[in-house]
């Protein structure tokens, strides 16, 4: 009766809700996690784009699946995120009273479970996804890729118009609750905490204690598997917990690493950092061998090497100074995300229109 009673406990009487410090700054750090490992995942790709280049095509997918098991380890284990858990927060049921509350070590149950999991995950993906979409949209009206004509462009032109709106209406929406959450006037800092019917608060000191002798436990309570079925899926259970584990761990030690990369290479330091790694400028580049027998180079200097045909809207790709017609590589870019002669991991606002002194 004890084992099925040890996740209840008698909560403090003094409030247990965190400050909004607190809070801004356990989110502040996986904003911070992301785009360093990004710029870790492009400089690999851009010193060996035959290995790497994967990695960073599909950085989004391979992050989410990541944080993923992240987080599903450490809200199944601690009740919290890895980053509420790192600053000594956990999520509590809204259904718990102050009298009954959960410890942190029996993680939080299945149906808020699963809503944290999507408001953690699935959602900050889509809204990297939007802004992309976005982002290429703007791209294709200023170069005016469709004809004026087409309802595709009526569409998107209506969307690009609304998008910013939306937005700000979202941003508002979160705004106006950390307000209210700073003033009491709630118990959520954000309303996705909300909808997912859970709150913050910072953990006990019988949740410290749980959880430091849950391992122990979970040790003493495993029991050898006995079907051929319940064998594998112990495996794969262990597997996953273990990355999970693994990963956790990697982060918790390189995460003060990752906000330093994310400072060193903020826009509001870019200024410092030109300062203290400023070069000579470089020789200009070596008259390239028109005669080369390279199949993706053309012999006449006006040719495109996509579409082998002389250059209209002539554009260049900043990351190796190949010049394309702008359709031509445009398209190759936004498909392929790399360079078609050198195959360096490339974007859509590298490519950079030439204008010549006729025009």
């Amino acid at each position: 009766m004890a084992e099925h009673g040890a996740h209840i406990t008698t909560a403090s009487v003094v409030d247990d809700q965190p400050s909004i410090f607190e809070v801004v700054a356990q989110e502040s750090l996986m904003t911070a996690v992301r785009p360093a490992l990004q710029h870790v995942v492009k400089v690999l790709a851009e010193s060996n784009p035959a290995h790497y280049g994967f990695f960073w095509r599909w950085f989004d997918e391979i992050f989410t699946l990541l944080d993923l098991l992240l987080q599903q380890h450490y809200l199944s284990k601690t009740s919290a995120s890895f980053s509420e858990n790192f600053y000594g927060l956990k999520r509590i049921v809204m259904e718990d009273t102050h009298k009954l509350q959960r410890l942190a070590s029996a993680g939080l149950p299945k149906q808020q479970l699963w809503k944290s999991i999507m408001f953690l995950v699935l959602l900050p993906y889509l809204k990297v996804k939007l802004e992309k979409l976005v982002s290429s949209l703007r791209e294709e009206d200023e170069y005016s890729i469709h004809p004026p004509s087409s309802r595709w462009k009526q569409f998107y032109k209506a969307f690009l118009a609304a998008y910013p709106f939306v937005n700000m209406a979202w941003e508002g929406w979160f705004f106006v609750q950390q307000l209210r959450y700073i003033l009491g006037k709630a118990q959520h800092h954000s309303p996705l905490l909300r909808l997912a019917g859970v709150r913050l608060g910072r953990l006990t000191v019988q949740d410290i204690q749980a959880l430091e002798h849950r391992p122990a436990e979970v040790s003493m309570m495993q029991q050898p598997a006995r079907s051929v079925g319940e064998k594998i899926k112990s495996a794969l259970k262990k597997a996953v917990g273990g990355a999970a584990l693994s990963l956790s761990t990697g982060l918790s030690v390189g995460v003060f690493f990752l906000q330093f990369l994310e400072w060193w290479y903020s826009s509001e330091n870019q200024e410092t950092v030109k300062s203290l790694t400023a070069l000579p400028t470089p020789p200009p580049p070596v008259h390239l061998d028109y005669n080369s027998d390279s199949p993706l180079l053309p012999k006449m200097k006006t040719v495109c090497p996509l579409c082998r045909k002389t250059r209209v809207n002539d554009t260049v790709l900043a990351t190796s100074g190949y010049v394309f017609c702008y359709r031509c590589v445009f398209n190759y870019v936004r498909s392929h995300q790399a360079c078609p002669i050198t195959g360096y991991p490339t974007e859509v606002q590298h490519l950079i229109k030439l204008y010549s002194p006729e025009n």
